[in-house]
């Protein structure tokens, strides 16, 4: 069974209204070449096209599809590392914090500092970052390595620390980009207890974006199935998990 939707406050903490996400494709060609070319339809590439949802107030929608359907592009967008070509997308005034590999982080910072760099452009003062410091370094686990340049860790030192600023410093929505499938067996279970913890909250609003089946059936209200760059189904978890698991394995 899906997980039971929550009872409560009924706005919206987000809403997407057709958005629109393209990016240009570029040859192996040189600079003056591109510059002077004329453009064909083909070199650009839409990675979402026209979606529109909504998520309450303290809902946990799960967004699923293959590679290379959109997915990370469009959280992206939601977390306002780029904005879309076309289209709307509202917070209504929520704080917002992305879990994803290879976002956020300077690589020739240490962990330390980028923890407190991460929390300050979230809106968190360094004082309130210097509160959290050592609860997020805590939960992290990667020892020696919170004082070495990011650009020594491997992809699961990263996705600790990344998951662990995000939750530590609980923002009003929190969008997870396949981080609680990386790392090691402890950290992933532990990462999900925290998850687990952290979405009872109801006023607390959660994108996951996974290929996680199992995940997705039993932390969310709804899944969004994504399927080159559009929506193909959204709705009741088990229901959409089914049609895309049998569509995946035709």
């Amino acid at each position: 069974m899906g997980r039971k939707k929550r009872e409560g406050k009924q706005g919206n903490a987000i809403e997407v209204r057709d958005v629109s996400i393209h990016y240009k494709l570029f040859d192996n060609i040189t600079i003056r070449h591109s510059l002077f070319r004329k453009h064909k339809k083909e070199d650009v590439f839409e990675a979402v096209k026209h979606v529109s949802f909504s998520v309450k107030e303290g809902g946990i929608l799960g967004i699923i599809g293959k590679n290379g359907s959109g997915k990370s592009t469009l959280l992206r967008s939601i977390a306002g590392v780029f904005s879309p070509n076309s289209g709307t997308i509202d917070l209504k005034g929520h704080s917002v914090a992305l879990m994803a590999l290879g976002i956020g982080f300077k690589n020739t910072l240490t962990g330390r500092e980028n923890i407190i760099l991460s929390g300050m452009l979230l809106g968190f003062t360094e004082k309130e970052m210097m509160d959290r410091l050592q609860n997020i370094i805590d939960f992290a686990e990667i020892g020696s390595f919170i004082d070495k340049p990011v650009s020594t860790y491997s992809s699961g030192m990263h996705s600790k620390l990344a998951f662990s600023i995000t939750a530590m410093l609980e923002t009003d929505i929190m969008l997870v980009d396949e981080v609680l499938s990386v790392g090691d067996e402890h950290f992933r279970l532990k990462s999900l207890a925290k998850m687990k913890e952290l979405i009872e909250d109801k006023n607390r609003t959660v994108i996951i974006v996974s290929h996680s089946i199992d995940m997705l059936r039993e932390m969310c209200d709804e899944v969004l199935w994504l399927h080159d760059g559009e929506i193909k189904e959204i709705g009741e978890p088990v229901e959409v998990l089914s049609h895309y698991a049998a569509f995946m394995t035709r």
